[in-house]
């Protein structure tokens, strides 16, 4: 299964259309299973259904569970793998099963609705902010001062090193820069909270302290939602070409998160913790 699929559109224009081969981004649903338990003793649930595009699965796995804290690192994960059980090669690649160490405790009856995401809106659904808000700590690193010169040139980095997007036109972006705005990573989905799950997940397994002396850039808005799972993860610093909601404001103040909008080549606006920033 491929990221970007091939179709004919009619291209119209005021004096005339014509018929063109064109370039769209796919977007799949995936099911996250989980196995979970004692050795002698294992269970399975299906956690998850999210719409996403097809490409680092393991990653978006790994970073969903541990934003919603059912992980804490890769030591709780036997294995991240698609189920080979199923029949066709469509389900095989749209259904994923997370083994959970055995020393991993899980209660199902937490999980009291089935968690669904859509690509546009996350985990919509759940009944209560009381229910999302897992457990993070107050981030502490106040050490270093970046010059606002360098925030300034972080779209254009994002945008050319996103190559489906390039093509399609359809995709969320989400991308650590180190504090010199050196792009160290980046994803892309049709979901911005797909995008960002699998770049966290990325760095569960390659190195999770980068995160903490880090910038995080989004494509779009920022909701409280995305604050929540950076803040997990340990991300100091939140920039975006959109807008933060009130909640996202909110979130990013009780965590000590500098948040930054409207992010462009000549401007941005800081919401919260400007001492990070070096005016």
């Amino acid at each position: 299964m491929t990221s970007v699929q091939n179709i004919e559109i009619e291209k119209v224009g005021r004096e005339s259309s014509k018929s063109t081969p064109d370039l769209i981004v796919t977007e799949e649903p995936l099911e996250i299973r989980l196995g979970y338990g004692p050795e002698a003793s294992r269970e399975q649930m299906t956690l998850a259904v999210t719409m996403r595009t097809p490409s680092h699965d393991e990653e978006l796995c790994l970073g969903f569970l541990f934003g919603e804290a059912i992980i804490s690192s890769m030591d709780d994960v036997l294995s991240v793998k698609y189920c080979d059980d199923l029949g066709t090669v469509d389900n095989h690649e749209n259904v994923m099963r997370v083994e959970l160490s055995p020393n991993v405790t899980l209660d199902p009856e937490q999980f009291n609705r089935n968690f669904y995401a859509t690509s546009s809106c996350g985990v919509c659904g759940k009944a209560a902010i009381e229910t999302i808000n897992v457990t993070c700590e107050p981030l502490q690193n106040d050490s270093f001062r970046i010059d606002q010169t360098i925030f300034f040139d972080l779209p254009q980095k994002l945008r050319e090193a996103q190559e489906v997007f390039k093509y399609t036109g359809g995709l969320h972006a989400s991308a650590i820069f180190d504090l010199e705005g050196n792009l160290l990573a980046h994803r892309e989905d049709v979901g911005r909270h797909n995008a960002l799950d699998k770049l966290i997940g990325s760095f569960l397994t390659s190195g999770p302290e980068l995160l903490k002396s880090s910038i995080l850039l989004l494509s779009g808005r920022i909701s409280f939602e995305l604050v929540q799972k950076a803040v997990r993860a340990g991300i100091p610093i939140i920039a975006a070409v959109g807008a933060p909601s009130s909640l996202a404001v909110d979130m990013a103040r009780d965590f000590g998160v500098t948040l930054i909008g409207f992010l462009g080549e000549k401007k941005f606006n800081i919401y919260n913790a400007k001492q990070r920033v070096s005016i």
